[in-house]
């Protein structure tokens, strides 16, 4: 699967998540609208839903036009913005509620996953198998860790691209975390 192209025609992304684009360019708010706008998606609204490829879309002219980093930290404000399972209380059920939460704001057909495995006792890979970029990925997976982290201990986010990467022609992006 290719990162920016919807896994099937007609599925939709809420007005929450969408508002992650706005949210995660902060400064740049006009700027952000209008590169939404101009791929279909004209004043974003919680509670409304919104065409997969046409966010994608948005995605990718950010990719191109401003950067990498910019779509890290539009990721970064996904548990912000997108619905959430409440029960969250650690990093292990945080980084599990990823797909869960995934499949919350997204509708209308196939959109790929997020694989969650327990490797041991303090590491977990993630197996992002969907069209987003891989650095939006990585993004989600940093704000679920700094905000699910135990108090005083160091997490290390590792993009094993050995197991290939959606920047590189992959089909999915593999993320390994260990505290």
């Amino acid at each position: 699967m290719a990162q920016f192209i919807a896994l099937a025609a007609g599925v939709e992304v809420n007005g929450e998540t969408v508002l992650s684009v706005v949210d995660g360019m902060s400064v740049f708010k006009s700027k952000a609208l209008k590169i939404l706008e101009d791929n279909g998606i004209k004043d974003p609204t919680p509670g409304q839903w919104y065409q997969q490829q046409a966010w994608l879309d948005s995605f990718k002219k950010i990719s191109e036009s401003i950067g990498q980093k910019t779509l890290e930290q539009i990721g970064m404000k996904i548990p912000e913005n997108a619905q959430f399972p409440p029960e969250i209380d650690n990093l292990e059920k945080a980084l599990a509620s990823i797909d869960v939460a995934y499949h919350m704001n997204h509708r209308g057909g196939d959109i790929g996953a997020y694989q969650f495995s327990k490797l041991g006792p303090t590491t977990i890979k993630l197996f992002c198998n969907n069209p987003y970029p891989c650095s939006f990925d990585k993004g989600i997976i940093q704000a679920m860790v700094n905000k699910f982290k135990p108090a005083g201990v160091a997490v290390k986010i590792e993009h094993n691209q050995n197991d290939g990467c959606r920047n590189t022609g992959g089909d999915s992006c593999t993320y390994i975390v260990k505290w």
